[in-house]
């Protein structure tokens, strides 16, 4: 963990300048200037109002390793931080006799965080600087967000009223129970703190297998379940209390719902103060998971079912099966219906196998199921070759870190660098090694590396991850960079004689540009239960999400270091619980709204461009698809005003489980404990026809024609007219009737249908995506309109 970042008051001066020459005396007066503004008050914040000559910014200004004052002449850091900014202070001194004020430069001096100091300067003197044997680098000014995830500013829930930030309307989620199956949660984290917390609302019936003193407002649930565990799996011992030692719980739950927690970084990195989804919300966990071993079926069915009774409003899994699971079969299924029976909404990851079409998880419709973008921050590190050019990758690499001079760049034989034998043999000692991916993972190449001798490394990633990089703390300064910057850096050991290379951190940057982006490993669509129901349902902040865990095992840290309480972790496993807390704060807005309500107002607001305003891409550069990008990227401040909503009760699924062809033994197996249904008895309802936010049109025999048809409820202004938007490509034809709806009152249902035809009377040869959108106002209720050929089911 960080702490405030620590100054030091000088208690007088003494010039390490003699006083018998001009400039010395020019000198004197620049530290004596800087060492008054640290004996002000104002030396804790920048001092307002100065009268500066010239063209000053603020830098914060890195001295180079192992640059320490020396203490014959200084009489602490501060000191010596004063005098090296005097050493620059020539340029400016005409300035001096007309406003000594504009050589109080110096605004902070740091001793524990950086080895550095801040100060305003000129363009001219950071040159001079910059020129300095003890001067490693300048950091212009940055305003640093909120928080560490990022992810909440990203989002829009941040901010005052006038700027609609969701916190403020939600009341941060307070009062909605979040329950969480993984596999363990540290409930000693400081993310789980629950002071300031209101207790859990009468309805909680759960329980705390911790005692009292861990427990609390914040964490007020948590159980283990093993009992199908521990017989499948020999030698598991019997958890006596839902913890784990690894880091998926407590990250998840953080994410979800974790309590604000300032001074949060990864070794540096994303320094701010982190927060949940919903940072008022309570956390009930259950262990369904169990490190190395998976998560039982009967475990996660167990769970739910106690979940549901102990009084939770959300769920969230993060995880599934890698197979394409029949409804009746699969606990996350099975559990979510009678979730979604009993008012939970439930949220579901969509697995991490992408970009392979067809292979996403937990696609039951009753279901919202998260696929994982990026955010619009990165982990900047440079890769500065000795042919000066410089290659841009991301780091987790302390932003303190120096390199130094050039190392020597090399290459392991087999490029995987997976063997600590032959990295020995290679004499890799005091060098720079480059790795491409494969073998082991890149935390223990590293490990290897540094036994090996290796001064730094740098990591290749994978070509199918395009731009996308998901940097992990190395035992060793490393820069992972991407497929093609990674060939750049091959060319050039293998044309260059003694070819070198050094790395700068830069620590991280924000707002860069084609965010949010697919994430690579994302699973895709098409849904194999259900090619009518498009999956997944929207995406959301997967990649490089900062969030708690009970410590980092990939770095050997000192003795004496404290234990790092976040980290970075990626995965849909990561997007699942943003849109698990994003639905605590509609449910807290809305407490009366269904399931499928709350859905519907995630998918129909959802985004579909990036920070550009271009269609949100896919890693090839592409705009993505419909089955990567499901309805697009969540919009938590549109969705908790989304003007219409596609309502539906759990028993409206049942004749779209007829229309399955589901036997009535299978149908009444997802829909227990409700009564037992015959589908001969009912009508089988088609696919396109369950009242869902997207519309999926299979055109699957002459004349290749389709309908379908949907409900919308108003929860937006009581009287409000909203006409139809259709936009398909000229292979199709659209008609929407009617094409103007006309509420009266709040909650009124009015009913539409959508005609999809073939434009040349054949099939598609390929999916056609288009969008249709329902417009009053400031309301755009969208819904993705995907029209494919084949047959229903996949």
């Amino acid at each position: 963990m960080h702490v405030a970042l620590p100054r030091t008051t000088v208690p007088h001066f003494v010039s390490p300048f003699p006083m018998d020459n001009p400039i010395h005396i020019w000198r004197a007066l620049c530290v004596a200037a800087a060492v008054v503004l640290l004996l002000s008050p104002a030396a804790v914040t920048p001092v307002a109002g100065h009268n500066d000559y010239g063209a000053h910014s603020n830098y914060l200004i890195i001295v180079r390793s192992p640059y320490e004052y020396d203490k014959r002449l200084h009489q602490n850091v501060s000191s010596w931080h004063a005098s090296l900014l005097s050493s620059v202070c020539d340029s400016a001194k005409e300035t001096l006799a007309a406003d000594p004020s504009a050589m109080t430069r110096l605004i902070y001096s740091y001793r524990n965080v950086v080895n550095g100091f801040a100060a305003r300067m000129t363009p001219e003197e950071l040159e001079k600087m910059s020129k300095m044997d003890w001067f490693d680098r300048a950091l212009p000014e940055q305003t640093y967000h909120l928080l560490t995830t990022h992810t909440p500013q990203m989002l829009g829930l941040t901010g005052n009223r006038r700027r609609g930030g969701l916190w403020n309307t939600s009341n941060m989620g307070e009062g909605v129970i979040i329950g969480i199956l993984d596999d363990g949660i540290y409930a000693g984290h400081p993310s789980f703190d629950g002071a300031g917390m209101q207790p859990p609302p009468p309805k909680w019936k759960g329980r705390c297998d911790f005692n009292k003193t861990v427990c609390n407002n914040k964490l007020i649930g948590a159980r283990s379940y093993f009992e199908s565990a521990k017989w499948k799996w020999k030698g598991l011992r019997d958890p006596v209390l839902p913890i784990s030692e690894g880091q998926h719980g407590t990250h998840t739950s953080s994410t979800a719902a974790g309590a604000f927690v300032p001074d949060a970084s990864v070794f540096g990195n994303g320094l701010g103060t982190a927060a949940g989804m919903a940072p008022r919300a309570h956390i009930a966990f259950y262990q369904v998971c169990y490190e190395q071993k998976g998560c039982d079926r009967d475990d996660i069915l167990a769970a739910v079912d106690d979940a549901i009774e102990d009084g939770v409003d959300i769920l969230s899994l993060s995880l599934g099966h890698e197979d394409a699971v029949d409804f009746s079969d699969d606990p996350v299924s099975l559990g979510g219906y009678t979730a979604i029976l009993n008012g939970v909404f439930i949220c579901a990851a969509a697995g991490n196998t992408g970009p392979s079409p067809a292979t996403l998880v937990n696609e039951a419709p009753w279901l919202l199921t998260v696929g994982a973008s990026t955010s619009d921050r990165r982990f900047v590190a440079t890769v500065k070759l000795g042919d000066k050019v410089e290659v841009d990758g991301e780091s987790l690499s302390d932003p303190k870190t120096n390199m130094g001079d050039p190392r020597p760049l090399v290459q392991d034989v087999d490029g995987t660098c997976a063997s600590e034998s032959v990295l020995i043999a290679q004499k890799i000692t005091g060098k720079i090694i480059i790795c491409d991916a494969g073998g082991v993972v890149s935390t223990e190449k590293a490990k290897m590396a540094k036994r090996a001798g290796a001064a730094g490394m740098i990591v290749i990633t994978p070509e199918v991850f395009g731009p996308v990089i998901i940097p992990r703390p190395h035992a060793i300064p490393a820069v992972q960079v991407p497929f093609a910057a990674g060939q750049k850096i091959k060319t050039y050991l293998q044309t260059t004689q003694g070819a070198t290379a050094t790395f700068v951190f830069k620590g991280s940057t924000f707002k860069n540009p084609q965010s949010p982006m697919v994430a690579p490993f994302s699973s895709r669509g098409p849904n194999r239960r259900s090619r009518g129901i498009l999956k997944p349902d929207l995406i959301g902040p997967g990649v490089n999400v900062i969030a708690g865990v009970p410590s980092i095992d990939d770095v050997e840290l000192d003795p004496k270091a404290a234990v790092p309480r976040f980290d970075i972790k990626s995965g849909t496993s990561m997007a699942a619980p943003h849109l698990s807390g994003i639905a605590a704060l509609i449910k807290h807005a809305h407490p009366t709204w269904s399931p499928a309500a709350i859905k519907s107002a995630l998918m129909t607001t959802a985004g579909t461009t990036d920070n550009l305003r271009k269609p949100i891409a896919d890693v090839d550069g592409k705009p993505a698809t419909f089955l990567a990008l499901g309805a697009g990227h969540v919009n938590p401040q549109k969705a908790v005003d989304p003007g219409l909503v596609y309502n539906m009760s759990a028993a409206g699924y049942v004749p779209y489980l007829c229309g399955l062809n589901y036997t009535d033994q299978k149908v009444n197996t997802i829909i227990y404990p409700e009564p037992p249904v015959s589908c001969a008895n009912l009508s089988r309802l088609e696919q396109d026809d369950l009242n869902y936010p997207s519309i999926t049109a299979i055109l699957d025999q002459p004349p290749f024609t389709a309908t379908a048809n949907r409900s919308v409820t108003n929860v937006g202004a009581a009287s409000s007219t909203y006409v139809v938007e259709v936009e398909v490509p000229a292979t199709v034809k659209v008609e929407v009737n009617p094409p103007k709806l006309t509420f009266t009152a709040l909650e009124e249902v009015l009913n539409y249908s959508v005609t999809i035809r073939s434009a040349d009377g054949r099939a598609p040869a390929s999916p056609v995506e288009g969008q249709l959108k329902w417009v009053s106002g400031k309301y755009v209720v969208r819904s993705p309109l995907l029209i494919v050929a084949g047959v229903r089911q996949a």
